[in-house]
This record gives C-alpha cells, sequence and structure tokens, in this order.
C-alpha cells in the first residue's frame, strides 16, 4: 500500500496493492496502522456511509465545525468518480486551493482527508457508489457546505458534464460569504485538534502522553 501527500496538507491519497486472478481480485483497501503511520495518529472509526450517484451527481463541499470535525477515508466500491479535498481552513498557506483524486474500480485508490478540510465529488458513471469511513457521527447543527460551482473555488469538472446538485448543495453560500460569516474553521484550531489526537491515539509503537 502506498500513501502519499496531497498538495493540500492533511490530506492524502491512497493506493492499494491489487491482487488479481482468474476468480476476480482481491486488496486491502483499508490499513489502520499504515494510514496512522502516514497521519500520525488511528483513525477512530465511528460511522461508515454509502452513497449511490449517478453520472454528473456532485456531493460537496461538505465540511464540519473544528472542534470535533469530521475526518473521512473515501474510496469506491463501484463505478467511478473525481475526489477533490478543499481547504477551507482560514489562515492555511494553501487556504482556497484543492486537490483531486481519481477514484475507480481500476487502481481502488482511496482519500483520506483530516478534520476541517472540505470535501466534494463528481461522479463520473451512473451507479457510482461511494463508501466512507469516517471519524464522527453526523451532526447537522455542525455541519456546513460552499456551493461546489462558486467560480472563486474553480472545481475542474471533467468535459461533458452537466452537474446535478442536491437543493442544499446548490443553496449552499460561496467561500467568500462562508469567511464573511464565520463559518469556516481555522488553520490554528485545526492544527491544535489533530496534534491533540497524535497524543490521544498515537500512532503503532507511540506512547500518550495523556
Amino acid at each position: 500500500m502506498d500513501i502519499r501527500p496531497l498538495s493540500i496538507a492533511g490530506a492524502w491519497e491512497v493506493t492499494p496493492r491489487v491482487f488479481p486472478d482468474d476468480r476476480g481480485v482481491f486488496l486491502e483497501s483499508f490499513r489502520g496502522d499504515k494510514l496512522a503511520a502516514a497521519v500520525g495518529h488511528r483513525l477512530d472509526v465511528v460511522q461508515s456511509n454509502v452513497s449511490v450517484s449517478s453520472r454528473g451527481t456532485v456531493r460537496g463541499i461538505h465540511f464540519a465545525d473544528v472542534p470535533v470535525g469530521q475526518a473521512k477515508y473515501v474510496t469506491v466500491v463501484a463505478g467511478s468518480l473525481i475526489d477533490f479535498v478543499v481547504d477551507l481552513r482560514v489562515g492555511s498557506p494553501t487556504f482556497g486551493q484543492w486537490d483531486s483524486v481519481l477514484l475507480d474500480t481500476g487502481d481502488r485508490r482511496a482519500v483520506y482527508l483530516s478534520e476541517g478540510l472540505g470535501h466534494a465529488f463528481c461522479a463520473l458513471e451512473d451507479g457510482t457508489t461511494a463508501h466512507y469511513l469516517c471519524s464522527s457521527a453526523y451532526n447537522p447543527s455542525a455541519e456546513h457546505g460552499i456551493n461546489p460551482l462558486d467560480p472563486e473555488v474553480a472545481l475542474t469538472l471533467p468535459e461533458g458534464i452537466e452537474p446535478r446538485l442536491s437543493p442544499k448543495d446548490s443553496a449552499a453560500p460561496t467561500l467568500r460569504a462562508a469567511l464573511e460569516d464565520g463559518l469556516l474553521p481555522s488553520f490554528e484550531a485545526c492544527t491544535a485538534f489533530t496534534d491533540s489526537l497524535a497524543v490521544a491515539r498515537p500512532a503503532p509503537g507511540g506512547t500518550s502522553e495523556s
């Protein structure tokens, strides 16, 4: 399994080893120990989500208040999508920037994003099924969104895609409006929170200082 950091600090691309034979394929889609070695703490999985999307569906940009936030480990079990990680942390060197990864059933990659980062994806096929491991349970009072079609964020959707958004995502504010309304997490708060997880949930071989 290869784990490489994306251009947005706090996000990683995970590429598993895939073993095909005449029966099909086998892979380890998630290794908590290896992810912890890269991230600095274990992912405490509290909730697992599945979404099924038609071609052109855009979900996001979603994020949660920090603390507690919601880290996500996202992969695809059917179809394909472009997964976007958006830096919404005020004060971050890459604030307002994004990176993306193709998730499909060929390479079987996954994306891990830390608390405070924004997440969105665009489905490339009908029946695209995404699986998310989440570090906290859904809390509607702490959940927020940025309109994924905000020209200031300027997510690059694949050519020929007609975006399909939920009413909630269509009505979400722009990045600038969310910033002015104080909805966005600070880079300092996000960094402090993830640092606290390294103490509370040490990586393999580490010791807790608490």
